[in-house]
This record gives structure tokens, sequence and C-alpha cells, in this order.
């Protein structure tokens, strides 16, 4: 195995982290939390509140007739092995790159768990001020996309900045 691909796919283990953080959490949850009832965590910003979302992000599609669960699923199938082919490919010294593509695979393969097993996502994180604004609730392996994409853009970024010079 080329040295690349051997030191690019050591980060699984940070994918593999992920998987095992969101699903722990995701069965505290279900273990401990009532359906849609908000647990305060700090007033009037944070709470706890188990969800299910049937649908994507911010609930995209939730209400439609079932066959989302399958097309959310083979979505993340497909941007998996297309996460773990790049992540394979990549150059030892693109670690900030290495990681955000772990993160995101982490947090893709969560969910496809949760999706294909259960039929919908675990959510149980709330953002919000007061009763006036909720952001939709969300959850660890959310978390690591956002995260991951985040450190993506810092990235390419970085990156085009470094060329520029």
């Amino acid at each position: 195995m080329p040295e690349a691909t051997k030191d690019s796919l050591a980060w699984l283990w940070l994918s593999v982290l992920v998987i095992a953080l969101d699903q722990l959490t995701k069965w505290i949850a279900v273990s401990s939390l009532a359906l849609y009832q908000p647990v305060p965590v700090i007033p009037d910003l944070f709470s706890f509140m188990l969800a299910y979302n049937t649908g994507a992000a911010f609930s995209f599609l939730a209400d439609a007739a079932g066959w989302q669960r399958w097309l959310f699923a083979a979505i993340a199938v497909i941007v998996s092995v297309v996460l773990c082919v790049w992540l394979s490919r990549l150059e030892r010294s693109k670690r900030l790159e290495a990681i955000a593509l772990a993160l995101i695979l982490g947090g893709a393969l969560g969910n496809l768990y949760d999706r294909v097993v259960l039929g919908h996502v675990v959510d149980f994180i709330l953002v919000h001020w007061q009763d006036r604004w909720r952001f939709p609730a969300f959850n660890i392996a959310d978390s690591a996309i956002s995260v991951g994409a985040a450190l993506l853009i810092l990235d390419m970024f970085r990156g085009k900045k470094q060329a520029d010079s």
C-alpha cells in the first residue's frame, strides 16, 4: 500500500470515534429524554430535547411518504465512498483536509446507521433564544459534519492564500 494511502486512512479512526460518540449520545438521549420535551441546561439558550427526523437537514422532506429514508441512505453511502476514496488519495501533508473528511465521514455514517436501522435520525441538542427562536434540533453526527465542512472551507482558503503568495 502506498505510504500516502496508509497515512491518510489512519484518519479513519477519527471517523470511528465520531460514530461511537454519536451512537452513545443518541442511546443516552433515547433512554433518558421524553419525546419533544425540552430539558433546559442553560435556560433561554441550550436544552436537550429528543426529536426524530425522518427527513434530511432541517427536516427537509420529513413529511414525505417514506421513500426519502432510502434516498438519503443512498446519498450517504455514495458520499461515504467518495470521502473514503478522497481520503485515501490525500498526501501526508494535508492533515487539516484529512481531519475534515474524517469528521464528515463519521457524521454521515452515524446518521446513516440511524436512518437504515431506526427509520429516522435521533436528534437531541437544541439551541434556542428564550421562546422566540429555535435552531432545529441536531446531534453529534450533524456537529461533526458541520465542523468538518467548516474545516474544509478553511483549508481551501488557506491553500488559496498560500498559492497566491
